[in-house]
């Protein structure tokens, strides 16, 4: 991963895990447990974490309920559930994209994020969740896209829960 060691970035996502995903349990970049995405950026490790962490504080857990499906991604080919709008979820989002620019981190697809933001459940197989569904987002996961420099894999290196703000570390 040539670009994450000469600038010194490197790739995180901030999520909602709906299925459990311990810290410190990798899994496949194919297989991922149910979540809802909040941010995906570049960004140093511990700074990445700081950014996280600072964004949350304490934080009242979401709850959500399951909208209709959609196709997103290139020529629509990933199916995916909807979340409905919520402002709690999206005092979330916003908390962690102010964050992380402010820290220096470069956020992907910047269109999505902010006003742009759609949350959504990607379908995985036969796992996924249903219209009207209402799910309680407890915590927040910082996942490593590529640990080790190996990108087929995810890694949870940390996790808030929601109202203690308390850190789960890998």
């Amino acid at each position: 991963m040539a670009g994450a060691a000469a600038g010194g970035l490197h790739p995180f996502v901030a999520v909602a895990f709906v299925e459990p995903a311990p810290v410190g349990e990798r899994f496949g970049k194919r297989h991922w447990p149910l979540h809802v995405t909040l941010l995906r950026f570049d960004m140093a490790p511990e700074a990445a974490r700081e950014a996280v962490s600072g964004a949350l504080g304490v934080f009242e857990p979401p709850s959500v309920t399951v909208g209709h499906d959609a196709d997103f991604g290139y020529r629509g080919r990933v199916r995916v559930s909807l979340v409905e709008p919520d402002t709690a979820l999206q005092s979330l989002h916003d908390r962690i994209r102010v964050a992380v620019a402010a820290a220096g981190g470069r956020i992907h697809s910047p269109q999505h994020t902010g006003g742009g933001f759609r949350p959504h459940i990607t379908v995985q197989e036969s796992r996924r969740v249903a219209r009207g569904d209402r799910l309680v987002l407890g915590s927040v996961s910082l996942v490593d896209m590529a640990p080790a420099g190996d990108s087929d894999w995810r890694l949870p290196v940390a996790e808030w829960a929601a109202r203690s703000g308390q850190e789960t570390a890998g």
